[in-house]
């Protein structure tokens, strides 16, 4: 699929598109648990395959899950039957020990389950994108390093942390160019740990090895689109610079304002709040929630209508109807 053309398609469509962030619902729709999609690509699939077939979504995603990375570069991961993946501890904590850390390849943990997973869904779903998902160099990085520890390290012991972030670069490239051979329209690159650096750091820490992955692997065919729902407005500018052509954001920021502060001629994705609107908010109060981001929205041709991120496990069928209910 010609991604350049689509984007275009969505600019001049009079109809208001919508990608949400949603894969969860698939899982749950097709019987199975979260520790089942996450460890099996063909689960994985299934549940995006049924998902599509339910709902009337533009594109199709694959699960936001930012531990996968992590677990290849030998990261410990705490897994429960329906909850997300998460990261224990940290793998490495100073310059000898991010020097000697091998960079893996993609047999390493559960990286083949998720190429696998890319590769039904790209055969199973033709007709419109379908978007894979990666984690960005800084928060990999964070997850390695330690979150807390990193923030520090930037300013204490940059270099040891310019090279983590060129380890964990080096493999998210070649991650996502693997993703990319499945025949995946796209990719999403989750960065939301760059949403705690201001605009001039999350440039040097984040954008600067988001725009290598973009300048060697974004083509007409495949999409890069760059989330960060750490933004709340104060590193858009950042974003802008890594040259993805969709940059999707989380709720904590005015949706206008990132529209403002983003270029006409890139989409812009998000915002409705996964948790507080999809998960626990009545379907009459997701309906309201919606229309009025929509209407918000109308005067902006390069918006498309997202959750801001991944929506959790436990949204409620009735509230996804009432979020669709309003195109």
């Amino acid at each position: 699929m010609n991604m350049n053309e689509w984007a275009k398609e969505v600019m001049n469509s009079p109809r208001r598109y919508v990608i949400p962030i949603m894969t969860h619902p698939g899982i749950e729709l097709i019987g199975k648990r979260v520790i089942d999609a996450v460890t099996d690509g063909q689960v994985h699939a299934d549940a995006i395959v049924a998902l599509n077939a339910k709902y009337p979504a533009d594109g199709s995603t694959v699960i936001m899950d930012l531990t996968v990375e992590a677990e290849a570069f030998g990261a410990e991961i705490k897994f429960g039957d329906d909850e997300v993946p998460s990261v224990l501890g940290h793998l490495v904590s100073n310059y000898t020990e991010v020097d000697a850390l091998q960079v893996p390849g993609l047999a390493a943990a559960r990286v083949p389950e998720y190429i696998k997973a890319n590769r039904i869904v790209a055969s199973a779903i033709t007709d419109k994108p379908v978007f894979g998902g990666a984690i960005g160099p800084f928060s990999l990085a964070g997850r390695l390093f330690d979150m807390t520890e990193i923030m520090m390290a930037i300013y204490t012991e940059p270099e040891t942390i310019t090279l983590l972030l060129e380890k964990c670069t080096d493999f998210i490239k070649t991650y996502i160019g693997a993703i990319k051979a499945t025949g995946v329209s796209g990719v999403i690159v989750a960065e939301p740990a760059a949403g705690l650096l201001s605009n001039d750091d999350a440039t040097a820490y984040s954008s600067k090895y988001i725009k290598q992955i973009v300048d060697e692997l974004q083509d007409e065919n495949f999409m890069i689109v760059l989330h960060n729902c750490g933004n709340t407005g104060h590193c858009t500018d950042s974003m802008v610079a890594t040259g993805a052509k969709a940059l999707h954001f989380g709720n904590k920021i005015d949706m206008l304002r990132a529209l403002a502060q983003s270029p006409e001629n890139i989409l812009v994705m998000g915002n409705l709040d996964p948790v507080d609107v999809f998960k626990q908010s009545t379907p009459e109060q997701v309906a309201e929630a919606t229309r009025s981001l929509l209407q918000a929205t109308a005067g902006h041709r390069n918006f498309i209508l997202s959750s801001g991120c991944d929506t959790p496990p436990g949204v409620t069928a009735a509230n996804i109807e009432a979020f669709y209910a309003q195109l």
